[in-house]
């Protein structure tokens, strides 16, 4: 049976014939590699804490998406001018989503801020923007048709999950991200990083929990063996 996978959504303002609406949206990138990797996709968003419980008893396995920035006071952050796209329901739900999988050890990929939610939800906090606290780092942040190719290379720790599900120990990543982990939270250990040093990977200590997180967009390079890998690892082990 294809294993039933949540994937997170958010929130933007679209056109309609009234004018502008709220609504939850997802790039179609993330779907349709967990539906080639043999997952079946569901949308999920923002829920009351008190049934995120019941939902997750509903799937399989988690995909943790892109998207803005958590609001920094969530992990004792500064609220820089460079902080943006906060939206604080899917803060709320997210962090809980993230906590309630963890305890539960559920299948779990966590793609750009997704990496982020967990690690905050789990007790670790963020650079809030690299190029105000670390002016010589790679440009981790592109625009344009750049975004749809890997821009620089990532090292990845031999052995690790994260490594065997790449097939690889070097990658080169697509980035769009302008923060990144600053202290990774206890239940974790760092399993790639980029040339500067930025945290790009990391995996659960317990071996035993199928869990992968990444800080690059793994959906956006289809035809990838090791972008595909992550997401086959995923389903492989939420079946």
């Amino acid at each position: 049976m294809q294993p039933l996978i949540g994937i997170t959504a958010g929130r933007r303002d679209v056109k309609s014939p009234g004018g502008a609406e709220p609504a939850y949206v997802l790039y179609v990138a993330y779907s349709r590699m967990v539906r080639e990797a043999g997952g079946l996709p569901v949308i999920l968003t923002p829920t009351p804490a008190d049934r995120i419980a019941g939902l997750l008893d509903r799937i399989d396995g988690v995909v943790l998406t892109g998207g803005g920035d958590i609001e920094p006071s969530r992990y004792g952050g500064t609220d820089l001018p460079s902080v943006y796209g906060v939206d604080t329901d899917r803060d709320a739900f997210e962090l809980a989503l993230a906590g309630e999988a963890a305890d539960r050890r559920m299948p779990l990929l966590a793609i750009c801020r997704g990496m982020q939610v967990l690690n905050v939800a789990r007790g670790g906090t963020l650079i809030e923007d690299i190029s105000t606290h670390l002016p010589d780092a790679l440009a981790h942040q592109v625009e344009g048709e750049e975004t749809y190719r890997g821009i620089h290379e990532v090292s990845v720790v031999a052995g690790s999950t994260t490594a065997k599900a790449l097939g690889s120990e070097s990658v080169r990543v697509k980035s769009v991200h302008h923060q990144s982990v600053r202290k990774l939270a206890p239940d974790f250990r760092i399993t790639a990083t980029a040339d500067d040093g930025i945290v790009e990977g990391y995996e659960a200590t317990d071996g035993s929990w199928p869990m992968w997180a990444v800080q690059w967009h793994p959906e956006w390079l289809p035809d990838d063996p090791a972008s595909r890998g992550l997401f086959e690892a995923l389903i492989g082990a939420a079946v």
